[in-house]
């Protein structure tokens, strides 16, 4: 899991900032979001983004990596993490085609 996560820091680091939220934001913003997002999908594997946001909300505030960033300003990070994480579905375990399809396990933007 830690290889994963490096392989999608380096993925976000490059391209946070073609987000319409990462912009005006520079990556050590969002980087806490990203990795929550990742890790969450590997922690609520088999459940939909729809199912886990509010626990994720609830557990924001405690997740030793968020940094000074509230809930209502990083959710669409962890969302493209929880994305990118489960392949393209809001399922943790799915996969997808189509814009945002996957190749293997991951989903290639």
């Amino acid at each position: 899991m830690a290889d994963q996560w490096n392989d999608d820091d380096t993925y976000w680091r490059s391209n946070y900032n073609t987000r319409p939220y990462g912009a005006d934001r520079s990556y050590d913003e969002l980087q806490g979001g990203y990795r929550y997002g990742h890790d969450a999908a590997t922690r609520y594997s088999g459940r939909s983004w729809d199912d886990v946001q509010s626990d994720l909300e609830t557990g924001w505030n405690s997740y030793e990596h968020r940094g000074q960033s509230t809930w209502a300003s990083i959710k669409e990070a962890v969302r493209d993490a929880w994305t990118r994480a489960t392949g393209g579905s809001s399922t943790a375990t799915g996969t997808t085609s189509g814009p945002g399809s996957t190749t293997g396990s991951r989903t290639v933007y």
